[in-house]
């Protein structure tokens, strides 16, 4: 295991801090392949934004697919869709800017331009938008308009549970426990059906 030690109080320890990292980790794994969303969305809230944007970045290397299957926006035929952006605007036929992952425009959005996107978001565009390209904003929780208690983490969580298949959540599992325990990703490459197994098994050593 690899250490990956934070900012701590005078009163714990690295080992502390270490194993908290690690006992993190465990869960998310677990809970996405088992397919806990709330207790998925529960360990995502406790994770910081920025090891959000590590594993963002470890998932477009590694799996477009999934990518593309999470935080997804919305809207109804013919509409345009929400636009990621820092906060999240009231929705009017010319203003669909928002900090929700998956945000779903309905029938409001009718313009597109600066406000509003003529193509549906995805993951990667929430994180460079909404969560800065660094975690700084917007995680566990959304701001401006209709915000919520850890609405984002939940939503993530709800989408890595019902939006992908078991390959892609054993992906994501790895993906996770790699990201939170330590060490960065600088490259991963895509991982294939024949590979699945040999990952399968390694989260299930890491549990």
């Amino acid at each position: 295991m690899k250490n990956k030690t934070k900012s701590i109080s005078d009163s714990g320890s690295k080992e502390d801090e270490a194993d908290t990292v690690y006992l993190l980790a465990k869960e998310l794994a677990y809970d996405v392949v088992t397919g806990q969303t709330d207790n998925l969305a529960a360990a995502l809230a406790k994770t910081s934004g920025n090891d959000i944007v590590q594993f963002a970045k470890a998932v477009k290397i590694s799996s477009p697919d999934i990518d593309g299957k999470v935080c997804r926006t919305k809207a109804d035929s013919t509409k345009k869709f929400p636009l990621y952006s820092d906060e999240t605007h009231t929705k009017s036929g010319t203003e669909g800017r928002t900090s929700l992952c998956g945000d779903n425009g309905g029938s409001i959005i009718t313009t597109g331009g600066t406000n509003a996107s003529e193509t549906e978001q995805v993951f990667r565009d929430f994180i460079r938008a909404t969560l800065k390209g660094d975690g700084s904003k917007n995680w566990p929780k959304s701001s401006g308009k209709g915000a919520t208690n850890n609405d984002n983490a939940k939503a993530v969580a709800k989408d890595l549970v019902q939006e992908l298949n078991h390959d892609e959540k054993t992906i994501v599992a790895g993906l996770l426990a790699k990201t939170i325990e330590g060490g960065e990703v600088v490259e991963i490459r895509a991982v294939s059906s024949t590979s699945v197994m040999a990952l399968e098994l390694w989260v299930c050593w890491l549990l």
